[in-house]
């Protein structure tokens, strides 16, 4: 057994990085934003927002990796953590991932309303910003497309075992065909997986007795019928 006083041996060491998969809904289509990189390595390629945690001197100083994930996300796309919900969801560090050597990364998401994606700007070290429909985003540098579909599988199965994660995508308030087309989205088939407009309904109903959604006043200008709006009472 090796002492806890043992001082770490000094030897190669992989860099730690992390990679922030954000994600909206647009046109009820799931999005994610990517960035043109600016520098090398994969130069003019798209990625998923990311880079080196800031690791301090010896054991002082530095960042968690909430704390870079954070720092990432208002970096890369302007956005606040108060203002999305971003949760850590994998780790990547299969070898060759990264042309400058040994990295491995600490995935997150950050799931954003809709009303706040027309804020998102591209950072220092970024060409471009865009939101990208996740069945296009294709080839992208590093192992992002790896990265991109392991949220995305996560995202499903939160939504299969009930966590309030579709509230996160909603407008606020929300109408009950807006929250429909979150789940419809994450679940990736349009009317199909929520079992249409009757079931969601029943489910959705469910939520108000269990009194996790609440209506609100005021109502949406729908081009059918103004609709009733809603909010979520507490989010996990």
């Amino acid at each position: 057994m090796i002492d806890s006083r043992t001082p770490i041996v000094d030897g190669p060491r992989p860099a730690v990085s992390v990679d922030v998969v954000v994600l909206t809904l647009r046109a009820a289509r799931l999005h994610v934003l990517l960035i043109e990189r600016g520098a090398p390595p994969f130069l003019g390629q798209w990625a998923l927002p990311g880079g080196f945690l800031h690791v301090g001197e010896g054991n002082r100083g530095g960042e968690s990796l909430d704390e870079a994930a954070a720092r990432e996300l208002v970096e890369e796309t302007g956005l606040t953590p108060e203002s999305v919900l971003l949760e850590q969801f994998g780790v990547f560090g299969a070898p060759g991932r990264d042309p400058r050597g040994r990295t491995i990364t600490v995935a997150f998401f950050a799931l954003v309303r809709p009303e706040l994606a027309a804020f998102v700007k591209s950072g220092t070290d970024a060409a471009a910003a865009a939101f990208v429909c996740v069945d296009d985003a294709r080839g992208l540098a590093f192992d992002h497309d790896v990265i991109l579909q392991a949220a995305l599988e996560r995202l499903r199965d939160d939504v299969k075992r009930g966590a309030p994660v579709a509230f996160h995508l909603a407008p606020d308030p929300f109408t009950i065909r807006e929250l429909q087309e979150v789940h419809e989205a994450l679940l990736h088939s349009p009317g199909a997986k929520s079992g249409g407009a009757g079931p969601f309904r029943k489910r959705f109903d469910r939520l108000l007795e269990e009194r996790k959604v609440e209506r609100v006043e005021g109502k949406r200008v729908t081009s059918k019928r103004p609709a009733m709006v809603f909010r979520a009472v507490l989010l996990g």
